[in-house]
């Protein structure tokens, strides 16, 4: 019998050597390809597939992202292989746990091992919600968090200490740093998204106040009530700057300061 598959990773090669690899493994169909979180959790929706051969390290929505979208869609998890370049200790995180990885750069036969894995615990129950949470829980607490974070300004680059750092935007995908005080500076990261840069902060010192803005939470300096129960953020940067709150994020805010 047939396994369905989907791919997602964000490398077009690494996606289409998986896919060669799946192919000479026999009777894997690949339903379809993806090469971010966004479109994994789509296509997963939309095709239900057998198996879901998912990289970890992706920019924006990364695999434990995905994963922990669908539990909360409440979509059934199919079975995952996730694809990794990790360390030893994640490879027991995912032992320990009872889900298939495979590692990078490909190996064949490891492939082929996955497959007949999946091909075997056809029509078994998927591996619990709880274990692929708490997977994901043990990997991220070992994400190594860089103090520091570069950042491009007046033709110089500056390594800034992320606890200076005062906020976050991005518009027309420039993702603009302002740091803290009067001497503060502002100046341009490299990441591609918020996501990407939220991924290299103390997720327990930066909070996602609004699609468009990251912000310190210890870098807020006032709240200010807005409309229709809504609030701004006034930062300790040098020009004092108003955030918005999304209305997603209000109940956050309340929560962080007792409002």
């Amino acid at each position: 019998m047939s396994l369905s598959a989907v791919i997602v990773d964000d490398e077009q090669l690494a996606r289409d050597e998986l896919a060669y690899l799946l192919k000479n493994a026999g009777d894997v169909d690949v339903v379809a390809q993806g090469k971010n979180g966004i479109e994994a959790v789509n296509l997963i929706k939309e095709h239900n597939p057998d198996v879901v051969f998912l990289d970890v390290q992706m920019p924006g929505l990364d695999g434990f992202g995905v994963i922990k979208k669908l539990i909360d869609k409440k979509v059934p998890l199919p079975k995952i292989v996730f694809a990794t370049a990790f360390d030893q200790y994640a490879v027991k995180a995912f032992e320990v746990n009872a889900v298939d990885y495979l590692l990078k750069p490909f190996d064949k036969r490891r492939v082929a091992l996955s497959v007949q894995k999946a091909r075997a615990q056809q029509g078994a129950d998927s591996v619990p919600a709880e274990k692929i949470e708490s997977l994901v829980r043990m990997l991220q607490s070992q994400k190594p968090q860089t103090s520091k974070i570069l950042l491009k300004a007046v033709g110089r680059m500056f390594l800034v200490d992320q606890r200076d750092i005062c906020y976050a935007s991005i518009e027309d995908g420039v993702i603009t740093v302002a740091t803290a005080g009067t001497s503060g500076m502002e100046g341009q990261s490299n990441c591609r998204t918020l996501e990407e840069l939220f991924d290299s902060l103390d997720p327990n010192l930066f909070w996602r106040a609004h699609r468009s803005y990251l912000v310190n939470i210890n870098r807020i300096r006032e709240v200010v009530p807005w409309f229709k129960s809504s609030y701004q953020l006034r930062m300790d940067d040098k020009k004092q700057s108003e955030i918005p709150v999304s209305r997603a994020q209000t109940r956050r805010l309340r929560e962080l300061f007792g409002l």
